[in-house]
Formats: C-alpha cells, structure tokens, sequence
C-alpha cells in the first residue's frame, strides 16, 4: 500500500471514530430549514478566538450569518467526500497549504476568482486558478534554551542534524501537517535524499519519542529536557501572553530562531480557504473569503493569534513586529501537497513516528 493509500485509510478510520457525522449533518439541516435570512456555512479545522471575532464583525458589516462545522482536516475533507453533492458546505477553511492542496486534488475546492481577491493576496500564498487563497501566515522556526544554546548554533535547520544536539532535540509526530509540510518544501528545494538525510540526522538527536504538540515542545525546552525544538512561530508568544504565569515563566527561558537566514530562508506556511465545489452560497462563500484577506479582516487578525498578515503594508502585532524582519523561503505552496505523501514515506523509512 502507498503511504497516500496509508494516510487515507487512516484518515478514514480517524474519521469515523472522532467525527459524529449524523449529528453534526442534522444540526447544518436544521439550519437550512430556519426562517429564510442569507448565511453561509464554513468548514473549518481553525478553531481559533480570533476566527469568531472575524466571522462576528463579517456578519455585522454584511448581515449574513456564519455557522461553522469545526473539525481537523482529515475530517473535512472524508466529511466532504462522503457527501458529494448533498453537501452544506459552502467555504472551507484549512490552516496548511499541504491540506488545501489535498481538497483540491480531490476535486472538492472550485475556483474562485475576483480582483478584490488578486489584489490582496500575493502570488505566493495563493492558488493559481483561485482554488484556495491564502490569509494568513506563520514560520516554521527553532525555539532554544537560552542558558543552554548560543544563537549562532541554531542559525540552520542542519545545525539541528549536528553531534552537538545529540540527545537534545524535542520534536512532534511525523504525521504533525507542519513537519510533513517542512520536510515536503525540503524535498522540493534539495531533492529527496536531501530531505532523507536530514530527517534521519534530526531524529538520531531526539530527547525523547515525539510528543505533544508545539506547546510541550516548548515546555520541553524550557524545562531543560531538550535544548531546542522545532515550533511555529506563534506558540511560544501565545505562553508569552498566558494567563496561566507557568507558561510565562517557561517562555521567559526560551528564544526564537529564524533558521536560514544567510540560505534559501525561514519555512513558512498558510492558513487559508477555498469554495466548496457544490457550494449552494457561492455569492455568500466569496465575500466571506474577500473579507477575510481584506484590510479591515487582516488588520482585526494581527493582533489576535500572533500570526503574521498576509501584506507587509499591514502591521503585525507588537510582539510579533519586536521579533524583526526575516527572509522568507520561496516555494510554491502546492508542492507542500504535491510533496506530502513522500514526505511521510521518508519520515517512516528514518524511523521518525
């Protein structure tokens, strides 16, 4: 079996014990039979504060309400199969470029295209045809103990294969859709043995067997466990501003490390969204989608989820901004997709779980 066929059938199975399709399938049916009042129906595997606040000041500006089917993607996109053209879904949203490529792929994103959208969204973070647009975007970076580790010993990815952290390196699962789309814009750039190598040099410095997500990464390191994790961007500014003081204390003992910067540049992804191929609120999915890459959307999201806007003319948070300017990796986003599959055979053949 290819590890594409592996992956789906494990999504399925995932699928059909997590997600209570029945129930969720009647709660959007009762919402289609409600007094008639425009919405549009979003599948979402965001499950983030900030994406209400957005939706909320959408159907304030509008009028047009948004009701949300939260689930991860692997559920989506088997949700979306298994309901072809009976589906409700209007707009779906996807917090990887990888897993957006995998609903277009599967025939379930139509194009979509506008000169609101083009204007605001770079060619780099979008689809070509307007299948998914991007509006959101984070880095794929290296948190340190800073009592353990000088800056210059995590100025590459490859400084993470090196004897010096052996033992020392505290990582997710393989099948994390960040680690599969970091070692998938590998593959893209250097070459598969390239990306092998890596890989199998990465998990020889392991701490520990991979665990948790980039939070107790974070905490790992912190804690001494490990002397550097990879994380995205983001979750260690969101300890940063916890209420909880523990995760502040933690985040006080660790930095971030934009890697690659003298090479092809810092990994970075996308949260982003498409139309639903049987769409019955086209109209209504695309001005949703307009607005959320909108400078009144991008400007609102900034500060929310320590994510960076989509346009440098739109300020970052604060927090975010004190972290400086970093060279970005330029790759077309696809190959994060196209790539994906061969990035978890390598990731199974180095013994990285």
């Amino acid at each position: 079996m290819s590890p594409r066929s592996k992956a789906a059938q494990g999504g399925a199975l995932l699928s059909r014990r997590n997600f209570a399709l029945g129930a969720t399938a009647a709660t959007l049916a009762a919402c289609a039979r409600e007094p008639e009042g425009a919405y549009v129906n979003v599948y979402s595997a965001r499950h983030y504060d900030s994406d209400k606040r957005l939706y909320e000041a959408f159907e304030q500006s509008t009028g047009i309400a948004v009701r949300v089917l939260p689930a991860n993607a692997e559920q989506i996109l088997e949700r979306l199969r298994a309901e072809g053209d009976a589906t409700e879904a209007d707009l779906i949203v996807a917090a990887d470029a990888g897993n957006l490529w995998r609903l277009q792929d599967a025939g379930l994103l139509q194009p979509a295209m506008s000169a609101s959208l083009e204007a605001a969204v770079p060619a780099r973070l979008r689809e070509p045809q307007g299948h998914w647009w991007g509006f959101s975007k984070r880095a794929r970076v290296i948190a340190y103990n800073k009592g353990a580790v000088h800056e210059q010993e995590v100025a590459s990815m490859d400084d993470l294969t090196r004897p010096r952290f052996r033992g020392k390196l505290a990582v997710r699962s393989s099948s994390n859709t960040y680690n599969l789309s970091l070692l998938a814009s590998r593959i893209e750039r250097l070459g598969a043995e390239n990306a092998r190598r890596w890989a199998a040099g990465v998990r020889a410095n392991f701490a520990r067997d991979p665990q948790g997500a980039d939070t107790d990464q974070i905490k790992a390191v912190a804690a001494g466990e490990a002397h550097a994790a990879i994380v995205n961007h983001y979750y260690l500014l969101r300890m940063a501003q916890s209420e909880d003081p523990a995760e502040r204390a933690a985040a006080e003992k660790v930095a971030l490390k934009f890697p690659d910067q003298a090479g092809a540049g810092t990994h970075i992804n996308i949260s982003g969204a498409g139309i639903a191929t049987h769409a019955r609120r086209r109209e209504a999915a695309l001005q949703l989608l307009e607005y959320l890459v909108s400078d009144e959307a991008q400007t609102l999201l900034a500060p929310l989820n320590s994510e960076f806007p989509i346009r440098t003319s739109i300020q970052p948070a604060p927090a975010l901004a004190a972290l400086g300017l970093f060279k970005e990796e330029e790759i077309s986003l696809d190959a994060l997709g196209r790539r994906q599959a061969e990035a978890a055979a390598i990731f199974e053949r180095v013994g990285w779980r």
